[in-house]
């Protein structure tokens, strides 16, 4: 028995949330609202002067990745590209994906105000459309069910384009572009550097983790 071994804890296991979710969420689109937790906590855990803690130790996508991509080795592990590493990706990307988030949250108040019936689809790459019409959505209001039915396009849109980066270059470079992973390191960014422009002490809790 290798006494060196380090011991397993629950945070070794976030990846079993991300799992679940999806799985859920294909079953029953109202799951879906679960995924607001994982926009929020980032944002807390980073407003309250954790940095990226989040990514680093709690993000079951990361952990998902990193086993699809070390473990299975379904991973090229190569270098990812320059330009997906670049601050104008980067920010281009998060203000991309919160362009599309807005555009979610209208069409969930049209859907409120009755301006649009209820569309049960799910919305991959922000483009292609899958039928979702096998979940019972008839216990709640419209609304309810279409910003489930738009947050959870989100997720798997991202968990897509995680998975393909994964193929295509190390484990989690998802991680480098990650639209919340850019908003945590930018509220951390503006939190550890004071008036003189001075930054932190470069404890590497603000910068993403490629392995």
């Amino acid at each position: 028995m290798n006494k060196n071994k380090k011991k397993k804890t629950f945070k070794d296991y976030m990846w079993i949330i991300s799992v679940t979710y999806l799985t859920l969420g294909f079953f029953n689109i109202l799951f879906g609202w679960l995924g607001v937790l994982c926009f929020l906590i980032p944002l807390i855990i980073s407003l309250t002067g954790h940095g990226k803690t989040y990514c680093n130790t709690y993000c079951g996508r990361g952990q998902m990745l990193d086993l699809m991509g070390n473990k299975l080795k379904l991973s090229k592990n190569r270098d990812i590209p320059k330009f997906l590493r670049s601050k104008w990706f980067r920010y281009g990307f998060l203000t991309f994906f919160m362009a599309m988030f807005v555009v979610m949250l209208f069409n969930t108040y049209l859907v409120f105000n009755g301006t649009n019936n209820l569309k049960e689809v799910v919305k991959l790459i922000w483009t292609f459309k899958v039928p979702w019409a096998w979940t019972n959505t008839s216990m709640v209001t419209p609304w309810v069910a279409q910003f489930a039915f738009g947050f959870y396009s989100m997720m798997l849109t991202s968990t897509i384009l995680g998975i393909v980066t994964m193929l295509l270059y190390k484990p989690k470079s998802w991680c480098v572009y990650c639209p919340m992973g850019t908003m945590t390191q930018l509220i951390s960014k503006a939190k550890y550097t004071n008036k003189s422009n001075t930054s932190c002490n470069s404890c590497s809790s603000c910068s993403s983790k490629v392995s």
